[in-house]
C-alpha cells in the first residue's frame, strides 16, 4: 500500500490520537496501547518537523507544554461556579427530592403546571473544577473554581493536559463553555506518590489537592507529565441557545465533540430510582480508574432548572450525596525518616498490616513533625488511619484510650539520616514552637539522597542547560554503566567516559555527540547560572542573576560580609545580635535576599560540601566568572526601558522569553509577570492572552513586535 502523503496523514493521525486521547480518559474502551499511541504520536512530530506548514498549535504533539509562566491573571467567571449542597445519608437525599417537586409543583397543578421530573446522577470525581470556554471549536481558556465568581487564568497548563481537547470536532457553538472535573487518574496518582515516598518527600494527601497542585505548576511540562484526567459534568455559557435542552442532551452534545464525560452517568424518574443509583454505584467505585466521593443529583431539564433557580451559595436543583470514608484502627511499631531527593525529611509510619478499601496497608504518610506532635502521635499507639480518595492512607489521629504503658514519642531527626549533615526547620519559628514545623531539610546539596535529582537541576535548559542530559540518561549512567556520576564536576568528565556511553542501550555515535558538544558548551555559562543550577536553597534563577550583577565573580561573592548580601534590609536589633552583624544596612544592588534568606545561603556558600563542589568545577574548567556583572553608574539611567516596570505576554517571532527578558533587564527594566497599576509597558505578542485584556483595561501603554524593534539597539 502506498505511503499517504504528509498533509493527509497529518489530520488523519491528529484525528485519531485525539479521539484515543478522549475514549481513554472517558473511561471507555482504549482505542490502542500506550506503546502505539506513542509510536503514533513520534510519527506525528516527525512528519510535523520535516514539513512545519503543516504543523499547528491544536496538535497533540504540543501537548508536553510550552514555556514556564511567571503566575497566573485572576479572571471573573462568566457565569458563577457555585458550590453544591451536600449530604450524607438517604434521608437528606429524600429531603431535597421533595423540595425540588414542590418548587416544581410536580404533580399537583403548581405554579409551574406541573409534570414530571428526571433526575441525572453522576459520580462524582475526586478532582478539581475548572471551566473550559471554546471559541468557535478552538480553547479559548481554562479557568478554576477560585471563589465562585473569579478564577485563576491556567490556560497554558490545561492545553498540556491530554484528556482537554484543543479543538472540538465537527460544529460547535460560537461560544462553548464546559464545566468538569481534572482529575489524577488512580494509576497515575499511585505512580508519582511511589516515586515520591522513595524520593523522601511529603506523600500527596489525595488526588483532588494534588490536581489542584499539578495545574497550578508554574511550568506546563510539570502538568503534561503527570497525564491528568479530564470529565465535563456541567456548562456555563452557551452562544446557541437551542444547543441542548437538558442535562443529558448536552452531555450527549459535547462528547459528540470530543469532550470526555462519564459513562457512569445514569438517569432517575424519582426518589426511589435516585437512591437505588446511589446504592447501586457504591460497591463498584472502587472498579472506577478515578477516586469518586460521592454522586451528583441533579433535575435533567435546564428550563426546570433555571426555575429552581438559586440561594446566594447554591443552586436548588442539585445535590451531593457523599459516601461515608472507610476507617480502620491498627497499632504504630515504629517512623522511618525519609530523605528525598530535594532534601526534605519526611516522617512515614510503619503499621501493623490492616485492611482498608479493599487492599492490605502496613504503611501511612504522616506528613510532617509538627503534625505529628500536634496530634500527640507515639510509636505503640493504636491509631485510626483512612484512605482519602480511596488510594493513600493517612493517620487520622491516635485512640489514647488504647495507648499503652511506654509508648514513645517520635523524635525529629537532627541531623540528616543520611548524610549526617545539618537540617533546617519550616518556619524558623518552630525552632521555639515544634508544634509550628511545617518541614524539615537536608540544607547539603552533596548528600547522597539529593545527588540524582540536582544532577537532573544543573543540567537543566535554564541552568546550565546540557541537551541530552535529562532524567532518562542520569539515571541511564547512574545505574547501567561504571561512569562516575555523582558531583557536578563530574558532569564535565563524561568526555573521558566517550567509549562507556556509547556501550550504553540506545546512546548511539550522534547521540553522545551531542550529549558532550553540550558539555563542553556549558562550561562558559557563567555564575549567574552555576549558581541557580546547584540547587542551593533560597537561591533560585533570579537571585543568581542578582548576585551575578552585583559580584564580579565567585571569589568576590564568597569574600563578601553576611551584611553585604543583605543591603536593603532594616534589621530589628535582635536580629543584628543574633546574626552579629551591623544593624544599618549598607546599601548598594539589591541581591534578592533577606534577614531569613541571607543566613542559609552565606553559610552553604561558606560549607566545607560548597567548597569541594566549586573547586571540582573550577578543576575541570567551568567559568565561575560573572557575565551580568554591572556596577550602579554602569546601569542604564536612560532609555526607552531604564527604570520601567515591562510586563511579556503572547510569543515574538524575534525573541524567545527568556532572551528578551535578559535583554530588557540589562537595559535597566524589572519585567513582571503580572500586569498591575505599577506596569509601565505590555509588550504583545502573537496570541496574547488576559494580560493584554487588563493591560488595555488599566490603560496601559502596549507595544507591538515592531514597535519594540525600532527601540532596542541594532543587534
Amino acid at each position: 500500500m502506498p505511503a499517504k502523503r504528509p498533509e493527509d496523514r497529518v489530520p488523519e493521525l491528529r484525528t485519531l490520537l485525539q479521539r484515543a486521547n478522549a475514549e481513554y480518559y472517558s473511561g471507555a474502551s482504549p482505542l490502542m496501547t500506550d506503546a502505539e499511541f506513542d509510536r503514533l504520536l513520534a510519527e506525528l512530530a516527525e512528519l510535523e518537523r520535516t514539513h512545519p506548514g503543516l504543523d499547528d498549535p491544536d496538535s497533540p504533539t504540543h501537548r508536553v507544554g510550552g514555556e514556564p509562566v511567571d503566575g497566573f491573571e485572576t479572571v471573573a467567571h462568566t457565569r458563577p461556579m457555585l458550590s453544591i449542597d451536600n449530604t450524607y445519608d438517604e434521608a437528606g437525599v429524600r429531603e431535597w427530592c421533595a423540595r425540588v417537586m414542590k418548587g416544581l409543583g410536580s404533580g399537583a397543578g403548581g405554579l409551574f403546571g406541573g409534570g414530571d421530573v428526571a433526575f441525572v446522577c453522576d459520580p462524582k470525581v475526586d478532582g478539581l473544577a475548572l471551566a473550559l470556554v471554546y471559541e468557535r471549536g478552538r480553547l479559548a481558556r481554562a479557568v478554576t473554581r477560585g471563589d465562585g465568581m473569579r478564577g485563576d487564568d491556567i490556560t497554558p497548563n490545561a492545553r498540556a493536559v491530554r484528556a482537554i481537547p484543543t479543538r472540538l470536532e465537527g460544529r460547535a457553538p460560537d461560544v462553548l463553555e464546559v464545566r468538569g472535573e481534572v482529575y489524577f487518574p488512580t494509576r497515575e496518582f499511585e505512580r508519582i506518590n511511589k516515586e515520591r515516598e522513595g524520593a523522601g518527600l511529603e506523600l500527596f494527601m489525595n488526588p483532588r489537592n494534588a490536581a489542584a497542585g499539578t495545574l497550578k505548576q508554574l511550568d506546563p511540562a510539570v502538568t503534561a507529565s503527570r497525564r491528568l484526567g479530564f470529565l465535563a459534568h456541567g456548562r456555563g455559557v452557551v452562544s446557541d441557545d437551542g444547543f441542548a435542552a437538558s442535562h443529558t442532551e448536552f452531555l450527549r452534545r459535547i462528547a459528540g465533540l470530543g469532550v470526555p464525560v462519564s459513562p457512569h452517568t445514569s438517569t432517575a424518574a424519582g426518589v426511589e430510582e435516585v437512591l437505588a443509583a446511589i446504592r447501586g454505584f457504591e460497591p463498584h467505585r472502587a472498579e472506577l480508574p478515578y477516586g469518586t466521593d460521592g454522586m451528583v443529583v441533579r433535575v435533567d431539564s435546564f428550563a426546570q432548572q433555571e426555575r429552581l433557580g438559586y440561594t446566594s451559595k447554591s443552586p436548588r436543583w442539585i445535590v451531593a450525596f457523599k459516601y461515608p470514608a472507610e476507617r480502620r484502627t491498627t497499632r504504630l511499631l515504629g517512623v522511618e525518616h525519609q530523605v528525598g531527593k530535594t532534601g526534605r525529611i519526611t516522617p512515614r509510619a510503619v503499621m501493623e498490616p490492616v485492611v482498608v478499601a479493599g487492599s492490605t496497608v502496613k504503611h501511612a504518610t504522616l506528613h510532617n513533625y509538627g503534625l505529628v506532635r500536634k496530634r500527640d502521635i507515639r510509636i505503640g499507639d493504636t491509631i485510626e488511619i483512612e484512605k482519602a480518595g480511596e488510594v493513600i492512607p493517612y493517620v487520622l489521629g491516635v485512640v489514647h484510650e488504647k495507648r499503652p504503658p511506654g509508648a514513645r514519642p517520635v523524635k525529629a531527626p537532627a541531623v540528616c539520616p543520611v548524610c549526617g549533615g545539618p537540617v533546617e526547620v519550616e518556619p524558623p519559628e518552630a525552632e521555639q514552637n515544634p508544634d509550628l514545623e511545617t518541614g524539615r531539610e537536608c540544607v547539603n546539596p552533596e548528600c547522597p539522597a539529593q545527588v540524582h535529582e540536582k544532577l537532573i537541576w544543573f543540567a537543566g535548559r535554564k541552568q546550565m542547560d546540557i541537551d541530552g542530559l535529562g532524567e532518562k540518561t542520569v539515571g541511564q549512567i547512574r545505574s547501567e554503566s561504571r561512569i562516575p556520576l555523582s558531583h557536578f564536576a563530574d558532569i564535565f568528565r563524561l568526555r573521558e567516559h566517550r567509549g562507556a556511553l556509547l556501550a550504553l542501550d540506545r546512546m548511539g555515535q550522534k547521540k553522545v555527540d551531542n550529549l558532550l558538544a553540550g558539555i563542553e558548551a556549558a562550561k562558559k555559562a557563567g555564575l549567574a547560572r552555576v549558581l541557580s543550577g546547584m540547587g542551593i536553597r533560597h537561591l533560585g534563577d533570579s537571585t543568581a542573576k542578582l548576585l551575578a550583577r552585583k559580584y564580579r565573580d565567585l571569589d568576590e561573592l564568597l569574600a563578601a560580609p553576611l551584611r553585604d548580601l543583605m543591603p536593603q534590609a532594616k534589621l530589628s536589633e535582635a536580629d543584628a545580635n543574633r546574626l552579629g552583624v551591623p544593624r544599618d544596612p549598607p546599601g548598594g544592588q539589591e541581591t534578592g535576599l533577606g534577614v531569613e534568606t541571607a543566613p542559609a545561603v552565606y553559610a552553604y556558600l561558606h560549607s566545607a560540601a560548597a567548597r569541594a563542589a566549586f573547586d571540582g568545577l573550577r578543576g575541570v574548567g567551568v567559568d565561575l566568572s560573572s557575565h551580568d556583572y554591572a556596577q550602579p553608574g554602569q546601569r542604564p539611567a536612560s532609555g526607552p526601558f531604564a527604570g520601567k516596570t515591562v510586563v511579556l505576554t503572547g510569543t515574538l517571532e524575534s525573541y524567545g522569553r527568556e532572551d528578551l527578558r535578559a535583554l530588557l533587564e540589562s537595559m535597566g527594566a524589572k519585567v513582571s509577570g503580572s500586569v498591575s497599576s505599577k506596569t509601565d509597558l505590555v509588550i504583545a505578542g502573537e496570541s496574547a492572552g488576559s494580560k493584554l485584556d487588563k493591560a488595555r483595561e488599566l490603560g496601559i501603554e502596549v507595544w507591538d513586535e515592531a514597535r519594540l524593534l525600532k527601540a532596542l539597539p541594532r543587534q
